[in-house]
């Protein structure tokens, strides 16, 4: 029996911490754990051992750092070494399976950070291939915090995890999640489950971070919406020092008793994190084991999602702008022929603003590398807009390119009935995910009845299921025929619309501006007609979320339909209205995460920054994260104003009010450093000129920024470094696995008021605790700001800090305080 056969047969339990044991048993602060599969196999083995006695099943490899970054010469060594202490361990209790254990890099991906997305990839294969040739049983990717680094983990997985029997290893998939069930970069609960369910992991689920305590909530949503078993690995509270060495605050007793109500919520697989100890799981195991196992009910969402939300297609008519796409636009097809990034980026801004809620991208022309575009598009697109997208292409390079890049589940246009294409299409859906619409036409062409659409329907949601594809990841396209050359056209389309919906049980969607080529004043035919269609049950539609007639005929439809409580919406955009098209709909938001920036961002994005007054297209470009827009706008400005000025009442405000929608959680981490690359390109217009002029911006002050001996992961270090920049601050970057007495010297070479550490792993905080300690026998007049995934504020208290930072805003906010202070 394998492990998914055994795990709904009964309750199985996943191991607890490893790098506290491995502390207990003399690993020094800072000290790679993972060479002690080599150096001390037996302390290893003994490890495994004793969990397993304990009752847990799961054996989680000591090979959380494993990777090429940090073992350059021996990573298949340690790999190899770790996978047969854990498989030994089994072998003599009698019971277990291996789970060969991803983490984090450490690294930031692209465009954020200098990670390329493949690299990435790469990284986790070469892990994957080791521990799957020396017998692992499954994968297990934990402790996640950007959900594209999380895609790159399991397609590595899904690409080389294959036993000797040639199958591949089953993959579970935990993320860590803060308080408020949000990841690093910005995910939330529907938007993480979304992609590992279109990427078909095994297991999903929560694991780091948290207590048991804390995760219960999260589990909820996460029960919510989880057609896949759910695995739960909490901390064992909430860490603290002492005596140097790191404490958590709930014992085993109170671990175990949480636990069996997470259990008893519907958690399938359950276990500990930082902190647990073969106490922990032992009690956890005696008061859970004989608990049923509950196997989550299928829950039918038809779902896409982009890197931090999740759309669904349900009673409400979801708006797929239409605006990215050359047919019939002489400008975009000329921004595709010059390469105009930034040409498409403001469309799909635009779009936003006036309430699409997902983006079509189209950019075919016959002379252009489409696949090389559609991918760059794709990217470059997720770098400023968080609305999930469309890939519309019918070239299967370009699709399967821009499936592959793509961060989150996408929306697929399109298959059809015919053979080929579905042979083509569905493979590509069934590994990387995606919800793909289905056109109602074969080999035969377009049916001319409402029956023979349907047919064909059935024939595309068949042929999917047999590459694992369920119906809920099939949205049929009844295909908008125009009026004006079939009188029966729409009656059509509608009744398609219907028995989609009735019959199949079902999602649609339609192109609904195909309905009035030929015709004039088409915005009237097409207003109407998307009225008929969303009663008929469209689910989604792709239009042009600039035209203020369609999305009147939208707003007006879910006020009219219950679709819209209170009528709230209709009423926010429309009550004394004034204004013009773009600030209208930006009023009413459209639910992203975007809508904290679209007041201020929407007049100048509409029109394109550098229509109107360029202090506000300056703001907009900035908060917006369009860089070269940014770069124009403070040139003109700069013939207006004096340079110190544009600084300080222009591009501050701007970065202050992105840092506030950070903070309120409506915008995210990769806009909050898109916004700051767009100063950054601004500053460097405004250098030259003050330069050229002789003026000099002066400096608040230095700051030093380290991530502390023994630990690699310099994400947050680098998030802090890019804001801190960008608000005067000269920042003097030690880097990472940086000694305490180098971390001294440099504060008193270059007397620096302020320091900042950062540390993501349990084992490395002592090495920050001796950080602060050496500093304030040195440097006593230095402040110390810390950061990172394992601290809490009363853990930075307990090791001497002077500043806790949950995030890169709050050290900006302490060094505001510091440097003000002085």
């Amino acid at each position: 029996m394998n492990i998914l056969e055994e795990m709904k047969a009964r309750r199985l339990f996943c191991d607890g911490g490893m790098g506290s044991l491995l502390q207990a048993q003399g690993l020094k602060a800072g000290e790679l754990p993972e060479l002690w599969n080599l150096t001390h196999p037996e302390v290893i083995k003994e490890i495994h051992r004793e969990y397993l006695k304990a009752g847990a099943d799961i054996m989680t490899t000591n090979t959380f750092g494993a990777n090429r970054l940090k073992y350059k010469e021996n990573l298949e060594d340690v790999v190899t070494a770790a996978v047969r202490n854990a498989k030994a361990a089994v072998e003599e209790e009698g019971h277990g399976y291996v789970a060969l254990d991803l983490g984090p890099t450490g690294k930031l991906l692209k465009p954020l950070g200098d990670l390329e997305f493949e690299a990435a990839v790469d990284l986790y294969r070469e892990v994957v291939a080791a521990g799957a040739a020396a017998g692992a049983d499954l994968v297990l990717i934990e402790t996640m915090s950007d959900s594209y680094e999380l895609k790159a983990a399991v397609l590595a997985a899904k690409e080389a995890g294959f036993g000797p029997d040639g199958k591949r290893l089953p993959i579970f998939a935990t993320v860590i999640y803060d308080e408020k069930g949000k990841l690093l970069t910005g995910g939330n609960v529907e938007s993480t489950v979304a992609l590992l369910e279109g990427l078909k992991v095994d297991v999903l689920g929560i694991n780091c971070g948290l207590g048991p305590v804390q995760m219960k909530g999260i589990l909820e949503e996460i029960l919510k919406v989880s057609s896949t078993p759910v695995l739960v690995n909490p901390n064992a509270g909430l860490p603290r020092s002492e005596g140097g060495k790191t404490v958590y605050d709930i014992n085993a007793a109170q671990f175990a008793k949480v636990m069996e109500e997470i259990v008893s919520m519907g958690a399938v697989i359950v276990g500990g994190c930082c902190g647990t100890t073969l106490e922990h799981i032992r009690e956890t195991v005696d008061r859970c084991k004989d608990m049923p196992v509950v196997w989550p009910e299928k829950k039918g969402r038809t779902i896409i999602s982009s890197y931090s939300q999740a759309v669904l297609f349900d009673r409400r008519t979801v708006i797929i702008g239409e605006r990215i796409n050359p047919t019939g636009k002489s400008k975009f097809k000329q921004a595709l022929r010059d390469h105009n990034l930034e040409y498409i980026l403001r469309e799909g801004v635009a779009q936003q603003d006036n309430g699409a809620h997902v983006l079509d991208v189209n950019v075919g022309l016959p002379e252009i590398d489409e696949p090389s575009m559609m991918e760059e598009t794709i990217r470059e697109l997720q770098s400023v807009i968080d609305l999930p997208l469309q890939i519309d292409t019918s070239n299967i390079e370009a699709m399967e390119r821009a499936m592959r890049c793509y961060n989150g589940k996408p929306l697929i246009n399109s298959a059809n009935g015919k053979e080929e294409v579905m042979s083509q299409v569905f493979p590509l859906v069934a590994k990387y995910g995606g919800v793909v619409v289905g056109l109602c036409l074969d080999e035969a062409g377009i049916p001319e009845t409402a029956d023979g659409r349907i047919a064909v329907g059935r024939k595309i949601i068949d042929r999917a299921a047999q590459y694992g594809i369920g119906p809920e990841d099939i949205i049929l396209d009844g295909l908008c025929m125009t009026v004006s050359s079939d009188s029966k056209g729409a009656l059509t389309t509608l009744e398609t619309l219907r028995r989609i919906r009735d019959e199949l049980g079902g999602k649609s969607i339609l192109g609904v501006s195909n309905i009035s080529f030929g015709l004039p004043q088409r915005e009237i035919i097409n207003s109407a007609f998307f009225t008929m269609a969303m009663e008929c049950g469209l689910n989604g539609a792709i239009i042009n979320p600039n035209s203020e007639a369609m999305m009147r005929a939208f707003y007006s439809f879910n006020a009219l339909m219950d679709l819209d409580p209170q009528c709230s919406q209709y009423i926010g955009i429309y009550s004394g209205q004034t204004a013009g098209l773009g600030q209208t709909f930006s009023k009413g938001g459209n639910g992203s995460g975007n809508a904290g920036m679209s007041g201020a961002g929407s007049a100048g994005a509409a029109g394109g920054p550098g229509a109107g007054d360029n202090s506000q297209a300056l703001m907009s470009s900035i908060e917006r994260g369009l860089k070269e827009k940014a770069h124009e706008a403070v040139s003109e400005l700069l013939k207006e104003k004096e340079a110190l000025v544009i600084i300080n009442e222009v591009m501050i405000p701007a970065l202050d009010h992105v840092g506030k929608g950070f903070e309120k959680g409506t915008v995210f981490l990769p806009q909050l450093l898109m916004s700051a690359e767009a100063a950054k390109a601004a500053f460097e217009v405004i250098k030259s000129s003050m330069e050229g002029s002789g003026q000099v911006q002066e400096k608040k002050g230095k700051i030093i920024l380290a991530t502390v001996k023994g630990d690699i992961h310099d994400i947050g270090k680098n998030i802090v470094k890019v804001l801190l920049e960008n608000y005067s601050y000269d920042v003097i970057d030690l880097g990472k696995d940086v000694p305490p007495e180098r971390i001294v010297e440099e504060a008193l070479k270059q007397q620096v008021p302020l320091v900042g550490l950062s540390a993501l792993m349990t084992t490395t905080v002592p090495n920050m605790e001796e950080t602060i300690r050496q500093l304030r026998k040195e440097a006593p007049e230095v402040k110390v700001m810390v950061g990172g995934a394992v601290l809490t504020e009363d853990y930075a208290r307990t090791i001497g800090a002077d500043a806790y930072c949950r995030d890169a805003m709050a050290s900006v906010h302490f060094a505001e305080q510091r440097f003000g202070g002085m």
